[in-house]
C-alpha cells in the first residue's frame, strides 16, 4: 500500500527535536595564546607539477609511506608505518585498496544518558536498525548513528574503506538531520560501504533509489502530474557531470530526467512494520511519455514505458549521463582534489585527469582501477604534493586520536562511548564538519568552492579550536562529560619509537608520524630546547628517560617524562605544518 505524504512517521515538531540534539555542548577550555594561527602561516604548494600517471619507481621510505597512508587513512599509527615499510609500493597500495568488513550495526547506546531517552522498542545494547520508527526518541537514534560513523573511523583497519565512505558521503550528499529517520540513513551508509570501490553506474542507481535520497531530494514527491526537478538537477550538476566549462546539459535535460524518475515512492508503512521495503516503484505515478534529451547527450530519446517496465528507464538515464565523457572527467577531478591536491591546473588536467578518465571509461566505470592508477603514479608521489592539503576536522581529531593511541577511559561501557563520540561530533562540528550533515547538497565547501578550497577549514576561530583540541588531549584530557576526560599516554606513545631516549630521534620520528614530514634542524632544535627545559644537553633527557623505563611504576619518574613531552608536543602540534597532510 502506498501512503500519502501526511503518513510520514517523522514527528511534525521534529525541527524542535533536531535543535535539541544539535545544540553544541560547551567545552571548558582556555585558548592558549599561541593558538592564533592563520592560513598565511601554512606553506601551500606553489610549484607546478608536470608529472602524470606513469608508474612510480622512486624511493619507498618513511616519507612516501607516510604520504600514502595519511591521504588514505584517518591518521597514521606507528604500526601502520612499520607494516607498509615491509611491503613494496605496489603491495602497499593493493592492501590499502582492499575492502574492510561491514561494521556491526549501531545499537541503543543512549538509553541511560537522559531520562527521556528510554526507547520502548529497543533495549540497551540492541540494534535499532530493524525496529519501528522511534518517534520522539528518533533524535537519540540519529545521534547514535553519527557516533557509530565516528566509531568506525576510529576503529578502521589500515585500508582506504572508511575514507572512501566519507568521500562518497561528501559527493553523493544526504543530510541525516533532514531525513530524520536513523535506520534509513544507516542503510545509506551501509550502501556506501558495500559499493565504495565498485561500479559507478551501480552506485548511482543505488543512490538514486536509496530511501534517504528519495526523502532528501524530493524523489518520493516526483510524480507524473507534478514532476519534481530537484534530484534530476543534482544528478547531473553535482553527482555526475558537474558544472565545468564543458558541461552543457540544458534545463530541458533536467526536466526530462525528472520525468524519467517519476513513480519512485517511499513506503511509509515500513517504518512502523519492519521488514517491508522502504521504497518501491509505483507505475500509476510514472510519466509514460517519451523523454527527449539535448545534443549534449547525443539527442538521446528514452522511450516511455508502461507498467512495471517504467522502472527500467532509470538504467537508460544513468547509462546516458555517466556515458557522457564529461562525467568520467568530473568524477576523476573529484577524486583527485580529495586525495591529491585541491586545485587542477592545465598541466594536471592533461597529464592526469584526461588519462585517468580514459581508465575509468575503459574499465566500464569501475572505481578501483582509477584509485589504483592515482596511488601508484609518479604524480601522486611528487614531493610538491606532500603536505599540500589542509586537514579537515576528521583528519585532525581522529587522526591524532589514532596516532597517539588514545583509548576510551571505559571502553566497554556503551554510555561512555555514546558520550565520547558525541563530544567528538560536536568538537568537529565546531571546526566546520558535522559528520553526516554537510552544509548543503553540494557537500563541504572545502571540496568545491574556488578559490579557497581547503583553506576554508582554517580561520581564527577554527585554528584556535584545533589548538584547544590538541592541548586537551595532551594535558588535561579531551572532554567527554562533566566528570570524565581522556588524554593521550605520551610516555606510552614514546615507548614505541625506535630510540625514545635520544631527544633528536624522538622528535624527528614523532614529527614524521604526527606531521607526516621531516622538520628543519632549526625547528627540531627549538623543540629539543623545550623538551630539555633548557636544562643542559641531550644527556638530561636520556637520563630521565632511562630512569622512567627502569621503573615505570614510579610516579615521579613518569611525571618528569610526561611534563617534558607535553610541552614539546604542544609546540609541535601548534606548528603550521601540523595542519597539513
Amino acid at each position: 500500500m502506498t501512503l500519502q505524504d501526511n503518513d510520514d512517521p517523522r514527528p511534525k515538531e521534529r525541527a524542535i527535536w533536531i535543535e535539541k540534539f544539535r545544540k553544541v555542548k560547551p567545552v571548558n577550555l582556555i585558548p592558549p595564546a599561541t593558538a592564533q594561527k592563520t592560513r598565511s602561516s601554512i606553506d601551500a604548494r606553489k610549484s607546478t607539477v608536470t608529472s602524470g600517471l606513469e608508474p612510480y619507481t622512486g624511493l619507498w621510505q618513511d616519507a612516501q609511506v607516510a604520504h600514502l597512508t595519511r591521504r588514505t587513512l584517518f591518521g597514521v599509527k606507528k604500526s601502520d608505518l612499520n607494516y607498509f615499510k615491509t611491503l613494496t609500493m605496489d603491495q602497499s597500495v593493493n592492501h590499502i585498496l582492499t575492502a574492510s568488513p561491514l561494521p556491526s550495526q549501531p545499537v541503543n547506546d543512549y538509553q541511560l544518558v537522559d531520562p527521556a531517552a528510554i526507547d520502548p522498542n529497543v533495549a540497551l545494547g540492541e540494534s535499532w536498525v530493524g525496529a519501528p520508527h522511534g518517534g520522539d526518541k528518533e533524535g537519540y537514534r540519529v545521534m547514535s548513528l553519527k557516533g557509530w560513523v565516528i566509531k568506525n573511523m576510529l576503529l578502521q583497519e589500515n585500508t582506504i574503506h572508511e575514507k572512501m565512505k566519507f568521500f562518497w558521503s561528501n559527493l553523493l550528499v544526504t543530510k541525516v538531520w533532514d531525513v530524520y529517520i536513523a535506520k534509513t540513513s544507516y542503510q545509506y551508509f551501509q550502501m556506501l560501504h558495500n559499493r565504495a570501490f565498485g561500479n559507478y553506474k551501480l552506485l548511482m542507481k543505488a543512490v538514486t533509489l536509496d530511501s534517504s535520497m528519495l526523502i532528501f531530494l524530493n524523489g518520493a514527491s516526483n510524480k507524473k502530474d507534478a514532476p519534481d526537478e530537484n534530484y534530476g538537477r543534482e544528478l547531473q550538476e553535482l553527482f555526475c557531470v558537474g558544472k565545468g566549462p564543458n558541461s552543457h546539459y540544458t534545463e530541458e535535460d533536467v526536466k526530462a530526467a525528472a520525468r524519467v524518475l517519476t513513480g519512485w515512492q517511499i513506503n511509509w508503512d515500513a517504518y512502523s512494520n519492519p521488514g517491508s521495503f522502504y521504497s518501491h516503484f509505483e507505475p500509476t505515478l510514472h510519466d509514460t511519455s517519451d523523454k527527449q534529451f539535448s545534443s549534449f547527450y547525443d539527442n538521446k530519446l528514452i522511450t516511455g514505458k508502461t507498467g512495471s517496465d517504467g522502472a527500467g528507464e532509470i538504467d537508460e538515464l544513468l547509462d546516458m549521463i555517466i556515458g557522457n565523457e564529461e562525467s568520467s572527467r568530473y568524477i576523476c577531478r573529484r577524486l583527485y582534489t580529495f586525495f591529491v591536491y585541491s586545485e587542477i591546473d592545465d598541466a594536471t588536467e592533461q597529464n592526469v585527469i584526461v588519462p585517468l578518465a580514459e581508465i575509468f571509461r575503459s574499465n566500464n566505470y569501475e572505481i578501483l582501477p582509477v584509485l589504483n592508477a592515482i596511488f601508484k603514479s609518479t604524480h601522486f608521489y611528487d614531493s610538491a604534493n606532500y603536505g599540500a592539503l589542509i586537514k579537515n576536522p576528521l583528519d585532525h581529531l581522529i587522526g591524532i586520536w589514532r596516532c597517539l593511541g588514545v583509548t576510551s577511559p571505559v571502553a566497554s561501557d556503551l554510555v561512555t562511548n555514546y558520550q565520547e563520540h558525541t563530544s567528538m561530533l560536536w568538537n568537529m562540528a565546531g571546526m566546520g564538519l558535522e559528520v553526516g550533515d554537510p552544509p548543503n547538497v553540494a557537500g563541504w565547501t572545502a571540496y568545491y568552492q574556488a578559490p579557497q578550497f581547503d583553506e576554508t577549514w582554517i580561520n581564527t576561530d577554527t585554528i584556535t579550536q584545533r589548538a584547544l583540541t590538541t592541548d586537551s588531549l595532551i594535558y588535561w584530557g579531551f572532554w567527554i562529560s562533566a566528570n570524565l576526560q581522556t588524554k593521550a599516554d605520551l610516555p606510552g606513545f614514546a615507548s614505541q619509537l625506535q630510540a625514545p631516549g635520544d631527544p633528536v630521534s624522538l622528535l624527528k620520528e614523532s614529527a614524521r608520524l604526527l606531521l607526516g614530514m621531516d622538520l628543519s634542524d632549526t625547528t627540531i632544535n627549538n623543540l629539543k630546547t623545550i623538551l630539555l627545559s633548557g636544562l643542559g644537553d641531550d644527556a638530561y633527557w636520556t637520563t630521565a628517560w632511562n630512569a622512567y623505563i627502569g621503573d615505570t611504576g614510579n610516579a615521579d619518574h613518569r611525571q618528569t617524562i610526561e611534563t617534558r613531552l607535553q610541552s614539546a608536543f604542544r609546540s609541535m602540534l601548534q606548528l603550521g605544518e601540523y595542519q597539513l597532510m
